[in-house]
């Protein structure tokens, strides 16, 4: 009996994390639709300064195609203050910045983390609107004028871009997943933002309000998700622009996704302590509940369900037999099996250098719940550092060294 009741509860919680949630987001919605016309707040024309904020380490060789890129968008140039900081790069990037005269840059010798650079660049930021973007991702053309008519609502405190994955120079395991990855993420975060607010905002691509931002304690590993969060839980929304994206090439394999995932997974579980207040439904409602289903459980819970569903239901297979036991256990257990069937013959085709992307995505799957399990052991074992060990990626086209 207590057997069964382990199955179902992990069973539930994994359901629940990657299903039900989606699904009971997407039902809302729908009714909501039928009695609500969504209007919106934006006012026609907004167009206030804007501070592109970018934080480089050693990026020499992402430099010239960001700069490029901040250049072509369409946005007014006198209105955009382009505010680069380098803490402790020794490769040269400072010095290739200060060559363009549009650019701000400010530097010191000394690496003391993305958090410290990003709490002391803001001291120079004189815009009303911050737009933070990584060195190594492509903004679209419209990408600022997107994030800023979502500013027009005075309700807005932050914008979540979108993160795209380019999957063009090969289908690969990391491709794969991870493209899928944020196609799925990025549809729940759109239905995050309609019913209430986006959950968080991925460093790649977000803005807020330059009055919202309180300094941030510089051993936070996720800052885009503190920062956001913290937004949140002064009363205001986190809205979501899928319209305005960032690209960027997938990890080279899924060994160097794996290094990015667990890293993600220790700041997640730090965030879970810091942001513990975030949990109480009583004091933030709708919010509680988005931040609990939608990162807490894929965090926590739902990487320890999953190996240990296939666990506890091969226990209940073999104790009341395979032929005797009620039909689900069993189809279910052989679905399992077959599944880390394909998670190993993913990781066969992955090392072989073989393309088969159907097979790389149910190992992308338990890879990422394995790098979730390997972060939280991290984090409690104190190895974490907020600093960050770059993960290698695809090649992308040159952009040219034009600037």
């Amino acid at each position: 009996m207590i057997v069964k009741l382990l199955f179902w509860i992990f069973f539930f919680i994994l359901f629940y994390a990657y299903v039900g949630y989606p699904l009971i987001l997407y039902i809302i919605i729908r009714i909501k639709r039928l009695f609500h016309k969504e209007t919106g707040n934006k006012e026609p024309g907004f167009e206030p300064d804007v501070c592109l904020f970018v934080t480089a380490y050693n990026e020499k060789d992402f430099i010239f195609q960001k700069v490029e890129n901040s250049f072509l968008l369409d946005y007014p140039r006198e209105k955009v203050q382009y505010l680069w900081v380098t803490d402790g790069s020794d490769d040269g990037t400072p010095d290739i910045l200060r060559n363009v005269p549009e650019l701000e840059v400010h530097h010191q010798p000394e690496r003391r983390g993305k958090m410290n650079a990003m709490n002391r660049g803001m001291k120079f930021v004189q815009a009303p609107i911050v737009i933070f973007s990584d060195t190594n991702t492509r903004l679209n053309k419209n990408a600022v004028r997107e994030i800023v008519s979502s500013f027009s609502n005075p309700e807005i405190g932050c914008v979540a871009g979108e993160k795209r994955i380019v999957e063009n120079v090969a289908d690969d395991a990391a491709a794969a997943g991870e493209g899928l990855y944020w196609r799925f993420e990025s549809w729940v975060k759109k239905l995050d933002a309609e019913l209430n607010s986006a959950v968080g905002a991925v460093g790649e691509l977000f803005a807020i309000r330059k009055e919202l931002f309180e300094e941030v304690e510089t051993d936070t590993i996720l800052d885009d998700f503190i920062i956001s969060l913290r937004i949140a839980q002064k009363g205001y929304k986190i809205a979501y622009t899928p319209n305005a994206y960032a690209e960027e090439t997938a990890s080279l394999n899924v060994k160097e996704e794996l290094k990015r995932k667990i890293r993600i997974a220790a700041g997640g579980m730090q965030t879970l302590f810091r942001l513990k207040s975030l949990l109480n439904p009583f004091k933030y409602g709708l919010l509680s509940w988005q931040y609990a289903s939608h990162k807490v459980l894929r965090w926590t819970l739902a990487p320890i369900s999953l190996f240990l569903l296939i666990l506890i239901n091969g226990i209940i297979v073999w104790q009341t037999g395979f032929f005797s036991s009620p039909l689900f256990y069993s189809l279910f257990f052989l679905f399992q099996l077959f599944g880390y069937l394909l998670t190993l013959i993913g990781w066969y085709l992955e090392n072989q250098k073989l393309r088969f992307k159907l097979l790389f995505v149910p190992y992308y799957f338990v890879s990422i719940h394995y790098a979730a399990i390997r972060g939280i052991i991290r984090y409690f074992g104190g190895k974490q550092p907020a600093s960050w060990e770059k993960s290698k990626r695809a090649a992308s086209a040159e952009s040219g060294h034009t600037i």
